[in-house]
């Protein structure tokens, strides 16, 4: 492989990401960015010239960074930049490259024993369980027989689970009536072929408990192995059979917090994680977190945003911090809240869009943000990548920032002509 010289580089990114890179545009430099990436994505996103659109971008590489099983020798084939200070990953399937590049070039970041417990969902349910860490019970899954088998024996409910792919993308959750066929099919189907190269990761899957509780989220900033900055999100889902956000509420009620923040100290210690960003799903059952899924880098869903918001701290800026070796510079404590709610709409072609004006004029409405237009198709929500659109708001507590995202929500209609 060929390397051009990037004199400038400071920081290198494995995958190319809009979220990730219009993040770091708002903090690094112009031409500081070497973003790695596999050579099919490339071609297939023409991310050469997406790239143009980032001051932040100093050029592309092609390299396998999707390849798990041999991302150990991503290093031997690259030139390091001289100025390099941080690595880190714009994917979840760049999470294992990165953390092998960072530790070959001598610089902090996951670990690559922890970030493989990360990448795979399967492999860190083995890890928390081999710790103690209460998470759901579950067992690998063949087929739709075996799916149904544990559903059975689960009170007739479950949830069934890729271990290789991100986020809610193919997961499933089953009550007593639903056919386990048609979901081991949507399921194993399931993929994102637009970031996800063919092979990248083994293609297994689970069966879960289905836990009902108050569902969390912890994003956490981990510098040397220990937990520098800890916050505590509320989720609430869609209904229907897809785990898919419908809103976040920052900060929790603080025992939550308390709880939530104790058990993912007790996953970095299980992992070995070492210096990173954490994003850990959790229901609390009986005041006890458990674990559904957890991911070493940033997390989507407009966290960030929500962070800065309510912490006036840039969760970006404080990644960056331990990946460089410093500890982060975060508030301690929210000053205020903040909350996004997603917009709901019948499946169709979009007509019109109601509104829009009277939402942005709400009290605390920061930002009404559409995914779709006059025109469009909304699909039913199975992942968040089908999401209408969104509003983000603060108020000067929990209870008056959810309130504020409910209504300011509410005042937005997609008018849709059903398929």
């Amino acid at each position: 492989m060929t390397e051009p010289q990037f004199a400038a580089v400071t920081h290198v990114v494995l995958g190319y990401s809009i979220g990730v890179l219009g993040q770091l545009d708002r903090v690094l430099p112009a031409g500081s960015v070497l973003v790695l990436e596999e050579p099919g994505i490339c071609a297939a996103r023409d991310v050469a010239a997406q790239l143009e659109r980032f001051s932040c971008a100093a050029g592309l590489v092609e390299a396998p960074v999707q390849d798990d099983a041999r991302a150990g020798e991503l290093a031997g084939r690259l030139q390091r930049p001289a100025g390099v200070r941080a690595v880190l990953p714009g994917l979840e399937y760049t999470v294992i490259a990165a953390a092998e590049l960072a530790a070959a070039w001598g610089l902090p970041g996951a670990g690559p024993l922890a970030a493989r417990s990360f990448r795979d969902k399967a492999l860190l349910r083995e890890t928390a369980a081999a710790h103690g860490i209460a998470q759901p019970d579950w067992a690998y899954v063949r087929d739709a027989a075996a799916v149904a088998d544990f559903r059975a024996a689960h009170g007739g409910e479950c949830v069934l689970k890729p271990t290789h792919l991100q986020g809610s993308v193919g997961i499933r959750l089953l009550g007593p009536g639903d056919d386990t066929g048609r979901a081991w099919q949507a399921t194993t189907a399931a993929d994102e072929a637009h970031l996800r190269t063919p092979g990248a990761g083994t293609a297994r899957y689970v069966a879960e408990e289905w836990l009902h509780g108050t569902e969390v989220s912890v994003e956490a900033l981990v510098h040397q192995g220990r937990v520098a900055f800890a916050n505590t999100t509320r989720t609430q889902l869609f209904p229907g059979p897809h785990p898919v956000e419908l809103g976040h509420v920052v900060p929790a009620l603080p025992d939550d917090a308390a709880a939530a923040e104790k058990a993912l100290d007790a996953l970095v210690a299980a992992t070995g994680f070492r210096s990173g960003i954490l994003h850990a799903e959790w229901i609390i059952r009986d005041g006890t977190p458990h674990l559904l899924e957890c991911a070493a880098r940033l997390p989507g869903d407009y966290l960030p945003l929500l962070l800065a918001l309510a912490y006036d701290s840039d969760l970006v800026r404080g990644f960056l911090d331990v990946l460089e070796g410093r500890a982060p510079s975060m508030a301690a404590a929210p000053a205020q809240a903040a909350a996004i709610r997603y917009l709901e709409a019948v499946p169709g072609t979009v007509r019109e869009i109601r509104g829009l004006a009277a939402a942005q004029d709400m009290p605390g409405v920061i930002g009404v943000w559409m995914s779709v237009a006059p025109g469009d198709t909304v699909p039913e929500v199975t992942s968040s990548w089908s999401r209408a659109g969104e509003v983000v708001v603060v108020g000067a507590d929990r209870e008056e920032a959810a309130a504020r995202a409910l209504a300011a929500a509410a005042a937005v209609r997609v008018v849709t002509d059903p398929s």
